[in-house]
């Protein structure tokens, strides 16, 4: 490759930009004497070319005739001095932050390192361009015909979370070279079951290119779940059937388009609060040896290291303009190129972390509020890192929702039985108002979850008490230690009929719990057809028959539960408030918006919330408001009376009198999916199983004034 002659071109869009005659290429590093531009043709021959023109910090050049699939890289020269947290080492090929296209992986070995493996305050010499990834020139245009989002409202949204591997890679409809594939994902197969069970969102596990750590490389294994972010542009190159040289952007458009098609939104879960070159002993592969102090928060007493309030090694430096824009030029990107409908964000106190408190007014937050692209999507903080007063479930701003650690925990504890769980449960079950009802939020800013991919399966939560992580190679020291009971000591399978019964209950009265609650529910995928890690609660680095569906074998009754479930949720609007219960009569009713009552179907006392008996009888009065087009218009719903048994006796409950209407019907049955009588009166009692939820429909629509 000779006789390419650079342009000046522009400081801006950043990455490499294709306007159908060339490429413009621009790259950000404040600490840069020179930046190369490498270019790769098809047998690896590598062509430097010095980009010509600095503004404002950005290195950038135009080349005429570089069309989409080129393959490129950076070297960055400049000072290496770790301990000022400087590691420019021109040795290294480098990632473009924003290549919208990856290719290739790293071939672990000390090139891949900018200090010398033997020497560590030394720069390393040898060449890493034959061992990591290259940056791939794309072309952003695509035939989108018609989409457009579904903008299903937040108290309609039921979220499935879905890894692109695990959901296809055994399943019998999806063609092989399809399986793990975006092309997998978007199959008729799995969309149109992702329909019939009756979700509205599909979240993914990170799409953004990530990197697998060289330790876990080592075992035979790698990290299937994604959480090692390289390129904050680029949809994962091994997810796609069409190759990796640009074609899996176009595969994943198609997949949203397709998604999108079926009424089906798409969320990203998204980790910019750090990237997958870790700790001071990492790799160098992108932004460490663009410009470390930029991208990267250095310890203030040690610039040599990291601050990490992420326990991965690092913490990406929001507080630098660049790299806020960085964050928000990628979340904008998949917005508006690849047509997203929202984020979930890891660990989402780092990126509000200013200086080391988190701070509700950090400039992240600010600019999120201020974007009119982002600000329309769905926002979901995880709202913790590991760092001193991380945990911050329920303060988040107004226009986030969060996923609410609160729920999973007092859920659990009810149908585990533990005792004084009572109080808890009532404020999750109701949308967490203790949390949440301030500063002009709703039930909808509770993300609810009992499981998700982190930590046991629905069917591995009520079977193990233990967890089983030998096969991640770390001595089974890996992972939460839930040593709380379930089930009197036993593990794993079992042929034990009771043990085997009061499984079955608990798993489907969570499920149930999980998709009946006010706020806005988040199934675990695989969980609706009793998927199981053999009691793996930390399966990250399992990328086989362990964290893959098995639709060989699934379990259909809880299948059906899911469905009947949801069909429910979906037809009431009692189940999907917009706003949380007063505890006051409301309108066109002479009955309060809920009530609580203890299995004699007498109002609960304050000595029955703390008796600590998990027994309760919730009504919910179908008399609500909510808005219907421009107007504010009466929404009236059948009310309902659930009774939950959260202990490990059969217990007699009672219809509560003056609720209105002569006659109840069983909608739900946990422990009996076929029981739906609908002759029941307000003097007849129902013995429910242990660990069994009931749901009554009243027969009357409205209440007696």
């Amino acid at each position: 490759m000779t006789g390419r002659e650079f342009w000046l071109g522009e400081p801006f869009p950043l990455g490499a930009s294709f306007d159908g005659h060339g490429t413009n290429f621009a790259l950000f590093t404040e600490s840069a004497s020179k930046v190369e531009l490498c270019l790769f043709d098809d047998d690896n021959n590598e062509e430097r070319l010095v980009l010509p023109e600095q503004h404002a910090h950005v290195h950038h050049g135009y080349l005429p005739k570089v069309r989409p699939g080129q393959r490129y890289g950076y070297r960055v020269h400049g000072e290496w001095n770790p301990g000022a947290g400087q590691r420019a080492n021109a040795n290294k090929l480098l990632i473009d932050p924003y290549a919208k296209a990856v290719e290739g992986s790293v071939t672990w070995g000390p090139a891949v390192f900018g200090h010398d493996v033997d020497r560590p305050t030394k720069p390393s010499g040898l060449d890493s361009a034959a061992s990591v990834p290259r940056s791939v020139v794309v072309d952003d245009t695509f035939n989108w015909g018609n989409d457009a989002s579904p903008r299903t409202p937040w108290h309609e949204t039921c979220i499935y979370e879905a890894h692109v591997r695990g959901m296809t890679m055994t399943h019998p409809e999806v063609p092989p070279e399809l399986r793990g594939t975006y092309a997998g994902l978007g199959h008729p197969a799995i969309v149109d079951y992702l329909v019939s069970l009756g979700v509205t969102a599909v979240e993914l596990m990170p799409v953004h290119q990530f990197i697998p750590e060289g330790f876990i490389v080592d075992r035979g294994l790698t990290n299937y779940w994604g959480y090692q972010t390289a390129a904050f542009f680029a949809p994962h190159g091994a997810y796609a059937a069409s190759g990796e040289q640009g074609g899996q952007v176009a595969e994943f458009k198609e997949l949203v388009k397709t998604l999108h098609s079926a009424g089906l939104e798409v969320l990203l879960d998204v980790v910019y609060n750090h990237t997958c070159e870790g700790t001071a002993d990492g790799p160098t592969l992108s932004m460490r040896g663009i410009d470390n102090s930029t991208y990267y928060r250095l310890n203030e007493h040690d610039r040599g290291t990291y601050t990490d309030f992420t326990g991965t090694g690092n913490t990406l430096n929001v507080r630098h303009p660049a790299t806020l824009h960085l964050v928000m030029d990628s979340l904008r990107y998949w917005v508006q190129e690849m047509h997203v409908d929202g984020f979930r964000f890891d660990l989402a106190s780092a990126l509000a972390r200013e200086f080391y408190e988190v701070d509700r007014l950090a400039a992240f937050f600010d600019l999120i509020h201020q974007d009119p692209v982002i600000n329309r999507t769905k926002l979901i903080a995880e709202p913790w890192d590991v760092g001193p007063g991380g945990y911050q479930v329920g303060n988040f701003p107004a226009l986030w929702s969060e996923w609410n650690a609160s729920y999973r925990d007092d859920v659990r504890d009810f149908w585990r039985g533990e005792s004084d769980s009572l109080a808890e449960f009532a404020y999750r079950f109701t949308g967490s108002s203790d949390l949440y009802d301030s500063g002009g939020r709703r039930p909808s800013a509770s993300i609810n979850f009992v499981t998700a991919h982190d930590g046991y399966t629905l069917r591995d939560l009520v079977s193990y008490e233990q967890r089983h992580n030998l096969t991640n190679g770390e001595d089974n020291r890996d992972g939460h230690h839930d040593n709380r009971s379930w089930n009197g000591g036993a593990e794993g399978p079992t042929d034990d009929p009771d043990i085997i019964a009061n499984r079955r209950r608990r798993a489907a009265s969570m499920m149930a719990t999980l998709l009946l609650s006010q706020g806005v529910p988040m199934i675990s995928g695989g969980d609706e057809i009793g998927r199981t890690q053999s009691g793996n609660n930390n399966a990250w680095a399992q990328d086989n028959e362990t964290s893959w569906h098995d639709w060989d074998n699934p379990d259909l009754a809880m299948l059906d539960l899911t469905k009947h479930v949801l069909k429910i949720r979906r037809e009431h609007p009692t189940f999907r408030r917009r706003k949380f219960f007063q505890g006051e009569p409301v309108l066109g009713s002479a009955l309060d918006d809920i009530g609580w009552f203890t299995p004699d179907g007498l109002a609960m006392s304050d000595t029955d919330w703390h008796a600590g008996s998990n027994l309760l009888s919730v009504f919910l009065n179908g008399n609500t408001i909510a808005r219907q087009g421009q107007k504010r218009e009466p929404v009236i719903d059948h009310s309902f009376l659930f009774f939950l048994n959260g202990t490990a006796e059969p217990t007699q409950f009672k219809v509560p009198g003056g609720l209105g209407g002569e006659h109840w019907r069983v909608m739900l049955h946990t422990d009996d999916p076929t029981d739906h009588d609908e002759n029941l009166t307000t003097s007849n009692e129902l013995l429910v199983q242990p660990w069994t939820v009931l749901l009554l429909q009243r027969d009357t629509i409205g209440s007696p004034q």
